[in-house]
């Protein structure tokens, strides 16, 4: 779905916040992106709808390389929630925000009406459709800048830090949302710095540094290699920190999941007890 092809890029000001990134993300596929500031992760998304274009390189998109569309006709296809809801948000009310996209589209009335109910309803939005969303805290602005995208349902879906400003409850049912997208079938893309959130959630891991993309591979492997994760500014998760420390007691080094290492815990506790 995704080919990202030998890409550099350059911004005017002369940094070179790409270097020779190739990657294949498929249809389907969830990917979150992880390094540190300045790695190249924000930029490398926005090459996806066409925000950015490569200086050298290509991206495809379905086969059609996003230097030869429009960014609004990758849009339709592409989602992308920026990092600052405030680079994104600009109508006088949650209602007008979320219709706004819909109508560019050609949705029609009767649609747009039902889409922003069940986008206000999916992350707790609803007494707020009258609502400047300036007037909103940071993380309210957030899920409104979220549920504005997720309402014209498109193909694939990029999230730039989704975790920020979200209490636990609001994590978890953007980790429920995200879950049930991908059981859909539909690509999504996260970049973020929650290590613990992509622990949960499980996907493919790239991670990046200074403009590279230094390893690629499924979240288990990835989150509980302390040197791979210490060369891309990466902190395991707390789980894979406490079996890592443990391994010399005969536990497994490769847990991120909490349910999976509570049931390893249970078994030794129940072996130690016969």
């Amino acid at each position: 779905m995704i080919e990202v092809k030998d890409v550099y890029f350059t911004y005017p000001n002369g940094v070179d916040a790409l270097k020779g990134v190739s990657l294949t993300i498929k249809n389907g596929e969830f990917v979150a992106i992880m390094g540190e500031n300045g790695a190249g992760k924000t930029t490398l998304v926005k090459h996806f709808n066409g925000l950015l274009k490569p200086t050298n390189g290509s991206v495809l998109v379905d086969g059609v390389d996003t230097r030869k569309v429009s960014v609004a006709t990758l849009a339709r296809k592409v989602g992308l929630v920026f990092q600052n809801p405030d680079h994104q948000l600009f109508s006088e009310t949650v209602e007008e925000e979320i219709a706004f996209a819909l109508k560019n589209f050609g949705f029609r009335e009767k649609v747009i009406k039902k889409r922003i109910t069940w986008a206000l309803n999916l992350l707790g939005l609803a007494q707020y459709r009258k609502t400047s969303p300036f007037m909103l805290s940071g993380g309210e602005r957030k899920r409104v800048a979220l549920v504005s995208v997720l309402a014209w349902n498109p193909k694939i879906l990029i999230l730039d830090e989704p975790t920020i400003g979200q209490d636990y409850q609001q994590k978890e049912n953007l980790r429920q949302f995200i879950m049930q997208m991908k059981a859909q079938k539909r690509t999504i893309i996260i970049v973020t710095h929650d290590v613990e959130f992509v622990a949960e959630c499980n996907p493919r891991v790239l991670l990046m540094r200074e403009g590279r993309i230094v390893t690629d591979g499924d979240a288990q492997t990835v989150l509980t290699n302390p040197e791979i994760l210490t060369h891309a500014s990466v902190v395991p998760p707390q789980i894979a920190q406490i079996f890592i420390r443990l391994s010399d007691l005969g536990l497994p080094k490769n847990v991120i999941d909490v349910y999976e290492a509570r049931e390893i815990l249970f078994n030794i506790l129940e072996e130690h007890a016969k």
